[in-house]
């Protein structure tokens, strides 16, 4: 007797519950034991190179109201434009830097902190040099599928203004949105929107 296969329909999406604190910053969420430290949560130490900066913000919901139980991560490349990964073969990265980093929102607040590096301009695929910037990506409540942005730096307006990512964004006015704007020094403010006037560019990756 022939078999016949059955098409297998798509699981349906769930937005983030709280699992996501307590499989991912185990810690944070009152679970001890588990890691030392949340993973993530340290990106630097003091033989990294570069010029340290924090990278703080707070992600809104479409009222303006605060996501407090937003888990953010990001990745970037090194002071050189380098990553730590063996996927980039251009050199070697940076040893006391991670790339990498995960934080959970302040749960008064809703704000959000990295220590990092600035990072340097990495290569578009065509050759061409992006303007020094940090992949962020979001998940929180009435979100079905993580959300990825860029972060670009706003004092940097001449590199900015030749990135390959930001020549593309239309209308022009919504850029903005993706500018970490310096608050003192080492520390630059990302606000992020995910719906409104002010909504952030959010990039399909």
């Amino acid at each position: 007797m022939a078999h016949v296969e059955k098409p297998l329909h798509e699981s349906p999406s769930q937005t983030a519950g709280p699992y996501v604190h307590i499989g991912c910053t185990p810690n944070f969420a009152g679970i001890e034991g588990v890691y030392a430290e949340d993973p993530g949560s340290r990106m630097v130490n003091e033989h990294t190179l570069g010029e340290r900066i924090t990278l703080r913000g707070t992600v809104y919901d479409g009222e303006g109201s605060p996501l407090k139980d937003a888990v953010l991560e990001i990745w970037q490349a090194d002071a050189a434009g380098l990553y730590p990964s063996p996927q980039d073969t251009r050199g070697a990265a940076d040893p006391n830097f991670g790339g990498w980093g995960r934080c959970a929102a302040d749960l008064e607040s809703g704000e959000f902190a990295f220590a990092t590096i600035r990072p340097g301009r990495v290569p578009y695929p065509d050759g061409r040099l992006q303007a020094p910037h940090v992949t962020v990506w979001i998940v929180a409540r009435g979100i079905n599928v993580g959300l990825h942005t860029r972060l670009y730096f706003a004092d940097l307006p001449e590199a900015n203004s030749e990135d390959p990512i930001l020549m593309r964004v239309e209308p022009r006015d919504r850029v903005d949105t993706l500018l970490a704007k310096r608050e003192r020094d080492g520390v630059f403010r990302f606000d992020i929107h995910l719906q409104g006037e002010r909504e952030t560019v959010f990039l399909d990756m």
